[in-house]
Order: C-alpha cells, then sequence, then structure tokens
C-alpha cells in the first residue's frame, strides 16, 4: 500500500503558500516522459473542463474541511484538534456532520481505512494506484500545497502527511459517491485535445534563430577601467536595466544569482520573525539577524508600528471584537479607502510613515571567517570579478513593490525564496569589505584593491527605484545615484512600452502604490533564454528583457564546478519559470489562478475562484495575457546558451540525471557557443551536439 500512494503522487508538483511563492513547473512529475508526451498525458489529467457530478460534491465536501485545517488565522473560529493532524482531527470531527457520520463505520488508522474503501468501492489491485492518482488530480491545487508541506516545508503549522490526505479524499468519495469506480472509466473516455506544440515550436523558431545569430557575431572581451561594477540578480527584468545603466556612464555589470551563493535564514530583530532567502534547492546554513539601523526613538518607533499591526490583526479576526473594531474604525477606514482610491501618492506617503522601513545593520556573527572566505571567493569566481575590480562594486538584489496584490511574492527574487535581495547583498558586501577576507583571497590570486568598495542595494523591479545602502561620504557615489536615476528612466519608458501605456517613471510609480492595479508589472513574462557568458557577447544586443544573464569566464573554471553549479541551481529555478509562464499562458484556469478581479484568498494560503473552488496553482490571468483574450507572453520552451567547451558541457551532462532528464526529454534546449571555432551547437535529444546555423 505505501508503494501504490508513493506512486499516486508523483505526478502533483509541489505549491508553496502566498507568503513565499515560488515558480514551479505545474507538471514537474512528468518529467521523465518527453514533452510532447507530457502534454498529451497532462490534458487528460489536469484540463478537464467538467468532471462528474458526483465527483463534483464530493470536492465540494473536501474543500470545506481542508479550509479550516489549513487556515493560517483568517477564520474568525479555528477548527479544534488540528495538533492531531489532518486525518484524525478529520475523523473526529466528521462523526458530527450528517454527510459523513458513517465514516465512523470504517477502521481509524488511515492505511487501513484505504484498504476497507478499495473493497467498499470495488476498486481491484491493478487500478488501485490509478485510483488515487485521480483523486488527487480531480483537485489538484490542494494536493500541490499538501506536496509542499511534505516535501518541501520544513515546519508544518498543523500535522499532514500524504496518506492522511488520501484517506480522508477517499472515505469522503466512498461515502458521497459509492460508485466512484466510475472515475477511472470517465478518465479513460476522455477525449484528446488538439495539443498547442506546433504553435510552442513556432514561437520557438521565431525566436531562437535571430537570437544565435546575433550572438554568435560577438565578441568575449573584458571592460577596461570602469568607474562602478554592479552586480545584479540573473532575473530577466535585471538585463535591459543592465543595458540602461551601461549606456550611461563608465558602468560594468554582471549577472548571478540573487541570493549571492549565500544560504540563509534572515531574522528581524524587532519581530523575531524569519523566513529562508536562498533558493529552494537549497537548506539555509545560517542565521543572520538584521536590525533596523535608526535613532533610538525611530527604533521604538519601528517596534510600536509592528506592535499596533499585529493588535489590529488580532482584533479584525477575532470572534468578539471584530464587529467593534468596525464601529470604531468605520469612519477611517472610509476615508482610508477614500484616500487609497483617489490619491494613491498621499496614502504612499503616509504609509511610508506608519512603517517607518529602515536600512538595516547584518550581524555575520553566525557566518565563520572560513564560510565567509568560501562565499566571497565563490561568488567572485562563479561571475568572473578576480581581476581589474572598479573603486565602487554594487551587489544589487532586487523586489517589487505593489499593493493589495495577492501575487506579490511572485514578483519577487525567486532566488530568495520569493523574498526581496537586499538582505543578501548587504551580508556579501559586508563579507568581502572584511579586511582580513580580503586577505584570504589575496592567496588565491584574488587581489581587491584597498580603495575598492563592496556596496549593498536593491532594485525595485515595479518602479525601477535602485537604493544604495550605507554608502554616505563614499567618493562618486552621487554620480552613480545620478546615473541610476537615468538609468530609471530609460528603463521605465522600455517597460511602459511594454504594458502599452505613457508616462515613464511616473507612471510606473503610479502602478506600484496603486492599490487597483491589476498590472503593476509584467514580471518575467516573455522569458525565453538563459545564456551562460560574458557580458560583452550580450552587451551590444538588444534582447527585449527576455534573458536570464549569468556572468561566466569558462577561462576561470578549469575544472567545470562554476558551470555544474550554474546549470544545475540558477538554470532549474529559470526553467521552472520558464514552465510556469508557459503553462499559465497554455491554459489559465488548469494551470493558472485565473482572474485578479474574481479571486478570493482562502486561509491565506492561496487563491480560489469563487467560495469553494480548487486552490489556484500558477499564474494570475493579468500576468500573462494584456486581455482577457491576447495572450502577452509568448509560449516556448526555455532555450539555455552556453559559452564554453562542448566538452566541458558534456562531462557536467554525464554526471547530473536532471540535466539529461531536461534536456534529453525536451524540457530545455541546450545551446552551447564553443570558443573553438565559434560555431553555434544544438544538442540533440540523444545528447549529441549538431550545428544550428
Amino acid at each position: 500500500m505505501a508503494d501504490i500512494i508513493k506512486e499516486s503522487w508523483k505526478i502533483i508538483a509541489p505549491f508553496w503558500p502566498l507568503k513565499s511563492l515560488i515558480a514551479v513547473n505545474p507538471l514537474q512529475g512528468l518529467e521523465d516522459l518527453a514533452f510532447e508526451k507530457t502534454l498529451t498525458k497532462a490534458s487528460a489529467y489536469f484540463e478537464s473542463e467538467k468532471l462528474p457530478q458526483a465527483m463534483e460534491d464530493v470536492n465540494r465536501e473536501t474543500i470545506k474541511w481542508l479550509q479550516v485545517f489549513f487556515d493560517e488565522s483568517q477564520a474568525t473560529i479555528s477548527m479544534p484538534m488540528r495538533e492531531m493532524g489532518l486525518y484524525n482531527a478529520w475523523r473526529k470531527l466528521a462523526e458530527f456532520d450528517q454527510k459523513l457520520k458513517a465514516s465512523s463505520m470504517l477502521p481509524f488508522p488511515a492505511k487501513e481505512t484505504i484498504t476497507s474503501c478499495f473493497k467498499l468501492l470495488k476498486i481491484e489491485q491493478a487500478e488501485q494506484q490509478e485510483f488515487l492518482t485521480l483523486l488527487l488530480t480531480t483537485l489538484p491545487g490542494w494536493a500541490a500545497h499538501i506536496k509542499y508541506l511534505t516535501d518541501w516545508s520544513d515546519v508544518q503549522q498543523h500535522p499532514v502527511s500524504q496518506e492522511d490526505y488520501l484517506a480522508v479524499r477517499i472515505v469522503i468519495t466512498y461515502l458521497l459517491w459509492p460508485e466512484a469506480k466510475e472515475l477511472l472509466q470517465w478518465h479513460r473516455s476522455i477525449e484528446k485535445k488538439k495539443l498547442p506544440i506546433l504553435e510552442i515550436e513556432a514561437n520557438e523558431k521565431k525566436y531562437r534563430l535571430p537570437l544565435l545569430k546575433q550572438l554568435s557575431s560577438q565578441n568575449a572581451s573584458k571592460a577596461n577601467g570602469p568607474s562602478a561594477q554592479l552586480v545584479f540578480c540573473i532575473d530577466v527584468r535585471s538585463e535591459p536595466f543592465r543595458q540602461a545603466i551601461e549606456k550611461i556612464g563608465n558602468h560594468e555589470t554582471f549577472g548571478f544569482a540573487g541570493f549571492f551563493g549565500i544560504p540563509v535564514e534572515i531574522e528581524n530583530a524587532v519581530t523575531q520573525s524569519r523566513y529562508s532567502s536562498c533558493p529552494v534547492l537549497l537548506k539555509p546554513k545560517h542565521i543572520v539577524t538584521e536590525t533596523p539601523n535608526c535613532p533610538h526613538e525611530e527604533y521604538n518607533k519601528y517596534h510600536l508600528s509592528n506592535n499596533l499591526k499585529l493588535l489590529y490583526q488580532s482584533l479584525k479576526y477575532n470572534f468578539t471584537t471584530a464587529f467593534a473594531l468596525v464601529e470604531t474604525l468605520g469612519i477611517f477606514s472610509g476615508m482610508w479607502m477614500f484616500v487609497r482610491s483617489f490619491i494613491p501618492s498621499l496614502a504612499n506617503k503616509i504609509n511610508k510613515l506608519i512603517r517607518s522601513d529602515n536600512n538595516y545593520t547584518t550581524s555575520l556573527d553566525n557566518i565563520s571567517f572560513s564560510d565567509q572566505c568560501l562565499y566571497a571567493e565563490s561568488a567572485l569566481r562563479m561571475i568572473g570579478l578576480t581581476q581589474n575590480f572598479a573603486p565602487l562594486v554594487v551587489l544589487c538584489g532586487h523586489g517589487s513593490a505593489t499593493e493589495n496584490n495577492a501575487f506579490s511574492t511572485a514578483l519577487d527574487c525567486g532566488a530568495c525564496g520569493g523574498r526581496h535581495g537586499a538582505s543578501n547583498a548587504r551580508i556579501l558586501a559586508a563579507i568581502l569589505n572584511e579586511v582580513q577576507v580580503r586577505k584570504i583571497l589575496a592567496q588565491k590570486q584574488i587581489l581587491i584593491p584597498e580603495k575598492t568598495i563592496f556596496i549593498a542595494a536593491q532594485h525595485n523591479t515595479t518602479n525601477d527605484e535602485v537604493i544604495l545602502y550605507n554608502c554616505k561620504n563614499i567618493d562618486g557615489i552621487d554620480q552613480l545615484n545620478q546615473d541610476l536615476r537615468k538609468a530609471r528612466n530609460i528603463n521605465s519608458e522600455f517597460r511602459c512600452d511594454q504594458m502599452k501605456v505613457k508616462g515613464g517613471s511616473k507612471q510606473t510609480k503610479l502602478r506600484s502604490i496603486d492599490w487597483s492595479e491589476a498590472r503593476p508589472e509584467w514580471g518575467l513574462a516573455r522569458n525565453g533564454a538563459f545564456i551562460i557568458a560574458p557580458r560583452s557577447l550580450t552587451k551590444n544586443i538588444d534582447l527585449e528583457g527576455r534573458c536570464f544573464l549569468h556572468s561566466y569566464d569558462y577561462a576561470q573554471d578549469v575544472d567545470g564546478d562554476s558551470l555544474n553549479v550554474i546549470l544545475t541551481a540558477p538554470m532549474i529555478v529559470a526553467q521552472w519559470i520558464n514552465a510556469q509562464y508557459l503553462f499559465s499562458t497554455l491554459n489559465n484556469v488548469a494551470y493558472g489562478a485565473g482572474s485578479k478581479i474574481t479571486k478570493n484568498i482562502t486561509g491565506k494560503i492561496g487563491v480560489m475562484q469563487g467560495n469553494a473552488s480548487d486552490l489556484m496553482t500558477g499564474l494570475p490571468l493579468q500576468s500573462v495575457y494584456i486581455s482577457d483574450t491576447e495572450a502577452y507572453h509568448e509560449m516556448q520552451r526555455l532555450m539555455t546558451v552556453v559559452y564554453a567547451p562542448r566538452i566541458m558541457i558534456d562531462k557536467i551532462i554525464a554526471k547530473q540525471d536532471i540535466l539529461k532528464k531536461l534536456f534529453g526529454n525536451g524540457w530545455v534546449q541546450l545551446t552551447c557557443i564553443d570558443p573553438s571555432d565559434n560555431q553555434v551547437y544544438f544538442l540533440n535529444r540523444g545528447t549529441k551536439w549538431e550545428k544550428a546555423l
């Protein structure tokens, strides 16, 4: 039975909660199949427009219980006995439900319950795994959230297991639909849909070949004597900003995963709240505490504002105080709604005063000196910045700023676990400014001039503002700030053209503070390629904000370790992002989140359409469509371009099963620009190289 349960879950991809939305390929469980076969199989499992009516009834009853069990303090009255776990708590309470009281006649342990229900439903052993799979795929959103909790989350607020969920699901199914064996026949009779593979391939051909021709005509070289070097996240939104800042002054830019190679958990010294700030593929190794960098009276104000927020939330959701709160604050809430709706700029200024946002002081006490040296060397070598340091080196993380947006964390840094990247930038900047760390780096032939200063920064991808931290009285900083403001105006114009609006930086700022704005930014829409190469290979090309750019110099990576890390970590994350946008565009009901306008937040963990739908696990319609019918995102698979010898890439693929799967099954197209002959090569499905041009 354990094997049957385990196999039934393979088709389900995890879904992270709203507080830390992470892009995931919704068909991750089918990546062992060729891409074309996956489309066919996924269509039958996930894209059925109408379930049997009896199954719809089962789903509604299941959702009712799941909402109250997984609720995170949104409900006025919480479900009792949740500490016992999903199945145990549900069995105790189901006896009081008129529809489900017959559950008391079944064995209590979850595994025995599943076995008994199979017998009662007359499901033969050969069909049991398929039946359990259908119980999951007919309500895939909630199954995906449980997959996250059981396979990816270190903390479960209320215990749940995959076995427990299936036990609840099969009991409700048996009690409400005794003839549920019919579900198997229904699944087999589903009509095959017309697959979009031809459209996807056409988009890929139109995009890839012109890009590769431009890349092959460039020469990889190094910049000389830049006044500042800026390291941005590889995010596609950073690419046009990098191009803008390079045009304005003597600046050199690099691309690196936005967590800057430091797997940490960030703790706020005031609220004691913590969050992981690294890719979900990694586990945090250190806890780093951040303290607001402000005078004592401002610190007290910061502490007070957080306490008032917590008090308001507790009164709002408390059963006895909610009505009194409305009576007391009703007139003020009405005035506040008026200001937010008609004078959003004023509301934003008031918010800033109340929130008391501050810069932070970062403590490195929990990161050993040896680890600091390791992170410093690894980061510099991976991006190829080991000599010719500029006087100013800016480590620029990124995050979004939006109002009334349930999907806000989906616009933040995926490499930081759906959070802002400034904290990681501050950590690495502090490490690289340490004299003792620089002495160790010098022993390894990385000579950082004494006059070089590393500065942390953050790029707001919604309004294009770049904030530099802890940089007062530094030579050249005023000029750099001026250049960043000019770059902001240039990039805002570019982004306004994408959104088909006018107004430049004023418009992008307005969209970031307007709580009625359904499209504050396009996020990573239209992403198409992941380029691993020196910046000189892409600097003179208009990439249209569609490429992930990771700096890399194969000459400084003799053993291929850095390239191995890039292909098995940042590229995997980029593939998840690419697949999420592709499938959210392909079928926004099955793989997306539907319209923002009609969504409802449930339990603070996800969104539903209506009051009892499945959890919607992808991107909202407004993130991939320019209107209700016209798609903005172009459906295509990720193309990864590597500027390195083929033999180096072959050695890495031979050791990595995940790469064999993604490249061999057509989920990612690997392309190599080989420095030995400057020819472009595709890796075919048989993992053999073919000339592309």
